[in-house]
């Protein structure tokens, strides 16, 4: 075969295996960070590519409404969380989960080193966010008799509970503590799945149109991003390269931290992904948080059908095990 024709050839090759890749958008919760990792080491060792997928990966942030970005088709699926999955099916928007990566929901309440339980919050002043009224808000508040008169607006911003030794504030596990710590302020991290709190977090959520179109591309998405979520516990580093990239304010250390915490309390690898594999989602844990939302009143009642909020298609088989 002459140069021209070899030439040709490889020039074939590439263009088939271009076209072969699937355009796939995924809307991410927040600025790049290692909670976001296993989806940024998908990307960075080829492994969405492998499966057939072109993956983008779409940062979120403060000021933007992801649920409004994928509904409006400008993201595939997004990153989110079971219980914000159920608030946009009760408003109408057909949300399906069909993964989750957080098999532990990192929220929590940071408090001073003085208070060693929820119960030592009653009466102080809690930080909290807006969305958080709508989600685990109404059942820390029946479970543990706080009331609405001592909660403050929460900005994303520690400095007010620095100040103010009489409070707490909500956080992600895996972030708000180490600024305290940098900050050299000693304080106690009270985590809300340790006590009952069945939410799952980080998942990967797709409108129901998607779901139906572009099953195969769906399932290809789910199966890559479990692979990458193994591959970074075991040696974040490629991912971690690739989230500095799009969110240069993190830094090695914030990254090391984050990483640490997820591996020390099995936030990706325990429950249910131990023996059922990474992004295990059951009826039964997300029931518990469908009749949670509804005893607390944010649901209402026969609004939601449960049984189309998710489907456990994508996940019951895959068995990436930790």
């Amino acid at each position: 075969m002459n140069r021209s024709l070899i030439a040709l050839a490889t020039t074939a090759v590439l263009c088939s295996s271009a076209a072969a890749q699937e355009k796939f958008v995924y809307q991410t919760n927040w600025y790049a960070q290692a909670e976001h990792g296993g989806f940024y080491q998908a990307l960075a060792e080829g492994t969405y590519k492998k499966h057939g997928l072109d993956v983008t990966i779409k940062m979120g942030g403060p000021q933007l409404n992801t649920l409004q970005v994928m509904a409006a088709g400008q993201a595939d699926c997004m990153m989110s969380a079971d219980t914000a999955m159920l608030l946009a099916r009760n408003t109408g928007v057909p949300t399906v989960t069909v993964a989750s990566v957080f098999q532990k929901e990192p929220q929590v309440l940071i408090a001073h080193e003085d208070v060693k339980s929820f119960e030592q919050l009653k009466g102080k002043t809690l930080f909290i966010g807006a969305n958080s009224h709508r989600t685990w808000w109404p059942w820390l508040r029946a479970k543990y008799g706080f009331n609405d008169g001592q909660v403050r607006p929460y900005t994303f911003n520690i400095q007010p509970f620095l100040a103010d030794k009489n409070s707490a504030m909500q956080g992600f596990l895996t972030s708000e503590p180490f600024a305290i710590q940098k900050a050299g302020v000693k304080a106690n991290v009270l985590m809300f799945s340790d006590h009952g709190y069945p939410a799952y977090n980080t998942t990967i959520s797709c409108m129901e149109e998607t779901i139906t179109k572009r099953r195969a591309a769906v399932a290809a998405f789910v199966k890559a991003s479990m692979e990458g979520w193994k591959s970074y516990l075991a040696n974040p580093a490629p991912a971690n390269a690739l989230i500095r990239k799009d969110n240069p304010n993190m830094t090695e250390e914030q990254l090391a931290y984050s990483v640490a915490k997820l591996k020390e309390l099995g936030i990706v690898t325990g429950g249910d992904a131990q023996k059922l594999g990474i992004g295990i989602i059951t009826e039964a844990r997300l029931k518990a948080t469908y009749d949670l939302m509804v005893t607390s009143g944010v649901i209402e009642p026969g609004k939601v059908d449960l049984a189309k909020t998710y489907t456990t298609e994508f996940v019951r088989d895959l068995r990436v095990l930790p």
